[in-house]
């Protein structure tokens, strides 16, 4: 037997990329960290010791189902028939996407 994961994809998802630098470079941001961190301090500064990302993505539910072993091939199809199935797609959605294959024994 096969588990397989997967998601749903939408026109609207989100999967950005920024760096530490890029957010600290915004004022919007720093007035931000200043008023919840610093708030009615002067004279500072935000930095940084090395460069890090931050991610903004569209969190995602992940559904599971099996399938036998035989039907590797059409994981894919059949994942779009589980979600069809469920009426998991739903409007401004296309596809799927895979997650995870597992083989379980």
């Amino acid at each position: 037997m096969i588990k397989v994961s997967y998601t749903i994809m939408c026109k609207n998802d989100v999967n950005k990329e920024l760096s530490l630098s890029e957010l600290l470079n915004n004022e919007k941001v720093i007035k931000a960290i200043k008023g919840e961190f610093a708030k009615g301090l002067r004279n500072l500064v935000l930095s940084q010791q090395e460069e890090t990302h931050i991610y903004i993505k569209t969190q995602k539910e992940v559904f599971e189902f099996t399938v036998s072993k035989n039907d590797f091939a059409d994981l894919l199809e059949l994942a779009e028939e589980d979600a069809r199935k469920y009426k998991r797609i739903k409007k401004e959605c296309e596809g799927i996407e895979l997650v995870d294959i597992v083989t379980i024994d």
